[in-house]
């Protein structure tokens, strides 16, 4: 089986504003969160953790694995997409004049920004670790999961279930929720 979960709340995802790669940690709802993660998923099984080296990520794993005795194993590669001049930048969805907003409303469209990764670039970054981590762990009989961020998560999601980029965000990766993909 495959899952996947997005880190818990951030400062700035309270406050809507863009983190992308950079490395923000998890307030305390989102502590809470993986807390109750924890607690809600207690019954299923994995046998391997992959996660983003970015602290929200890792923070959020090792609360919802703690005593569980999975390996945690990060890799580069399930970072957030990096998203340039714009990382910081507020209420994205209510500035429709920026390139950025774009990548939320119509991904189809969305070429990149100045400093930042296409989708291109996500897409390549995570179908390799795909092919190279998570296909042969499914081959051996794994139980994986995935603990990433929003676009990364969705990269994976769009790749697993054949999904076009005009439906990139159809998943809706919610903070803490698990998600199974295969």
């Amino acid at each position: 089986m495959l899952y996947i979960m997005r880190h818990g709340k951030t400062d700035w995802n309270a406050r809507y504003k863009l983190q992308g790669r950079t490395d923000i940690p998890l307030n305390d709802e989102g502590r809470r969160m993986a807390e109750a993660a924890r607690e809600q998923y207690a019954g299923i099984h994995f046998d391997i953790c992959y996660c983003s080296p970015l602290c929200r990520a890792r923070e959020t794993a090792e609360i919802f694995l703690k005593g569980s005795g999975v390996p945690i194993e990060y890799d580069e590669r399930l970072r957030e997409m990096c998203f340039g001049i714009y990382e910081g930048c507020e209420n994205v969805f209510q500035k429709p004049d920026l390139p950025i907003y774009t990548f939320f409303k119509d991904p189809a469209r969305y070429k990149g920004v100045e400093g930042g990764e296409t989708f291109a670039e996500l897409f390549a970054r995570t179908g390799a670790f795909l092919r190279e981590k998570v296909e042969p762990a499914l081959a051996a009989g794994k139980d994986v999961l995935i603990v990433g961020h929003g676009a990364m998560n969705s990269s994976i999601v769009c790749q697993i279930r054949s999904l076009p980029i005009e439906r990139f965000w159809d998943a809706g990766i919610e903070n803490c929720r698990l998600m199974l993909l295969k």
